[in-house]
């Protein structure tokens, strides 16, 4: 039981069509998924899509002419592959709750960087889900989990360069801006932390998000809002975890504490626990069962659906749909489809 491997090569428009070719019945569920869960037509859905076109041109113009692509493949309407870019910013809802963490070398067996996340959606992404190798000629190879035609999500690429997301309570106001996703894709094609943290300055962002990332030996986690982005450093502990809160000292605070999942706050507590624990031998077999702990059940680290406390961040019947811990060093994701309590881990590999 693993999530199906898709794998495209060539120029922007190539990559785009062969993965929309062999993506096609998730891109047209998870489409059907979206308009249904926004109370959108598809046709309001690419109409709505089209209005963010200008930004992507600006920023991501190779994005576009992927899209272009994806559509091709996936033979569906040009704004319809747009609109998949977008996701629930179409509706301007929330993004999952999810549990990420980044271990620099100190802390690893082998002397290098571990980094991850449980992924925790609405329990219908499973389906719509598998990873993506990418190929570009003229940008860094990169694998990524990904669902329903995505170009940009979870992953690392051939220059050591990794990143994970989850999203946060509260904060600044939602604004007309770019999606995340274009963005987690433009991370994927940096080659260190300097450009990394350019783009976080530079692109803005229409909502709030959380991420860990490393290049190399660095590692550093980036509150990123509609109005800037707010840097993380692990202040010699050597790693970094994060939830569904805000850290950084302008958002930490109760008015935004006040619109978070109640449940992140002990899982944040935990996983640091877990790790500063066995911190200097961890290995990706410690983070496999880290990421399948069940303290606080059922909304601990591994979430599972229950009958409690649902908010716009993630339903009550949310879960963890995939656990990913990714070994950027050694071009390695190993990836747990659903709940990692219940499944077992695939490794999938980088192609230098």
């Amino acid at each position: 039981m693993s999530y199906p491997l898709i794998q495209a090569s060539g120029t922007p428009r190539e990559l785009g069509r062969c993965h929309g070719e062999q993506a096609a019945g998730r891109i047209h569920a998870f489409l059907d998924y979206l308009s249904r869960s926004l109370k959108l037509t598809p046709e309001a859905l690419g109409q709505r899509a089209l209005g963010f076109l200008p930004l992507f041109e600006r920023r991501c113009p190779k994005l576009v002419e992927e899209i272009g692509g994806l559509a091709e493949g996936a033979d569906i309407p040009f704004a319809a592959a747009l609109a998949l870019q977008l996701r629930g910013e179409l509706g301007m809802v929330g993004d999952g709750a999810c549990t990420t963490f980044v271990i620099g070398p100190r802390g690893t067996t082998d002397g290098q960087v571990l980094i991850g996340q449980t992924s925790d959606t609405p329990a219908e992404i499973e389906d719509f889900a598998y990873v993506l190798h990418l190929q570009p000629f003229d940008r860094p190879k990169l694998l990524m989990w990904t669902f329903g035609g995505m170009l940009g999500y979870h992953g690392l690429n051939t220059q050591g360069v990794a990143h994970f997301a989850n999203a946060l309570g509260g904060g600044p106001a939602w604004k007309f801006a770019l999606s995340h996703y274009p963005l987690k894709r433009l991370l994927l094609e940096c080659r260190n932390l300097d450009e990394i943290l350019r783009l976080f300055e530079t692109v803005p962002v229409c909502s709030n998000g959380n991420y860990v990332v490393c290049a190399g030996d660095e590692i550093r986690d980036v509150e990123l809002t509609s109005e800037g982005s707010f840097v993380l450093g692990d202040e010699g502990a050597g790693f970094l975890v994060h939830s569904n809160h805000f850290l950084c000292a302008p958002h930490g605070c109760r008015e935004n504490y006040d619109r978070s999942l109640p449940d992140s706050f002990p899982r944040l507590s935990r996983i640091k626990s877990l790790i500063a624990a066995r911190f200097g031998r961890l290995s990706v077999a410690d983070m496999q069962q880290i990421l399948s702990d069940h303290a606080g059940h059922p909304v601990g680290i591994c979430r599972h659906p229950h009958d409690g406390h649902g908010d716009a961040i993630l339903p009550a019947s949310g879960k963890t749909v995939a656990a990913l811990i990714a070994e950027p060093a050694h071009g390695r994701l190993h990836i747990a489809k659903g709940n990692p309590c219940e499944n077992p881990f695939a490794t999938y590999a980088l192609i230098a």
